[in-house]
């Protein structure tokens, strides 16, 4: 098979990938009012010094995301892995911004939670947003159209980037409102679901895709339960600690997909 030949979907599977998501986010905003963010967000569980580094349990898991960005940008040189693991060069450049934006966040959010507060809250969410934006580029590249992936790349991260900078603008004139930020967090996410049950991929461990969804989704539910993980565990370790272990296994899950696929034929229908 020419693997360079562009895969043709049917437009039902991307309307079917691409709408529902759409439609719970207009849904959202329209029903939704202005959201800011809940000062008592910063109040984290994890409030240990550790070698003169306050909330060090929050701030040191953060190397998680620097290891794993340090690492996918390492595997993204390696000319011998890209001949490997991608069809057409092109398909480097957003994983190459996903680890960028892996990497960026543990410098943010480590930076954060030294001292938390909807200011320096703003560093740990705009390399987020790139983060979330790539991985949006990368299923449209693999599963719809490569060359429109790699077209929406910067727009993606662009409108991300605006999330949060119109988020905490709005803070800072007294009506916070981060409704544009959870949604650039939460489209995306909802929609690689349908994206992974609807439209093919051209390569081997395509569904590994859905260890990224599963681990992201689990680092999300155990950030909720910071505290009441740090009183179960008597002090050991909190939510928040392993909502960034979690997420950053998510990107650590990516690398390992792309060290083991290759190019596989496809049947669409």
């Amino acid at each position: 098979m020419d693997h360079t030949k562009p895969v043709t979907v049917k437009p039902w599977r991307i309307t079917a990938a691409l709408l529902p998501g759409v439609v719970a986010g207009v849904i959202f905003i329209l029903r939704t009012g202005p959201l800011p963010q809940p000062l008592s967000y910063h109040d984290f569980a994890d409030n240990r010094v550790f070698m003169g580094i306050p909330h060090a349990g929050d701030v040191l898991t953060n190397l998680a995301f620097i290891a794993v960005g340090v690492c996918g940008l390492w595997f993204l040189i390696q000319q011998k892995l890209i001949m490997q693991s991608f069809i057409d060069g092109r398909e480097r450049t957003p994983y190459q911004w996903l680890f960028i934006g892996v990497f960026l966040t543990g410098l943010g959010s480590g930076w954060y939670h030294l001292e938390p507060n909807n200011y320096s809250l703003v560093w740990d969410r705009l390399p987020m947003t790139i983060g979330f934006m790539s991985i949006f580029a990368i299923m449209i590249m693999e599963r719809i159209k490569l060359s429109l992936g790699i077209s929406l790349l910067m727009p993606l991260v662009a409108i991300g980037i605006a999330s949060v900078l119109i988020w905490i603008w709005t803070e800072h004139m007294g009506q916070g409102d981060m409704r544009g930020y959870l949604v650039v967090q939460f489209y995306p996410l909802l929609t690689i679901a349908f994206m992974l049950i609807f439209l093919p991929t051209r390569y081997t461990h395509g569904n590994d895709f859905w260890g990224l969804f599963l681990l992201y989704a689990a680092a999300k539910i155990v950030e909720v339960l910071d505290h009441e993980i740090y009183n179960l565990t008597q002090g050991l370790i909190s939510g928040h600690n392993l909502k960034h272990l979690f997420a950053a296994a998510a990107a650590a899950w990516v690398l390992r997909m792309l060290w083991l696929r290759q190019p596989r034929e496809l049947h669409t229908a």
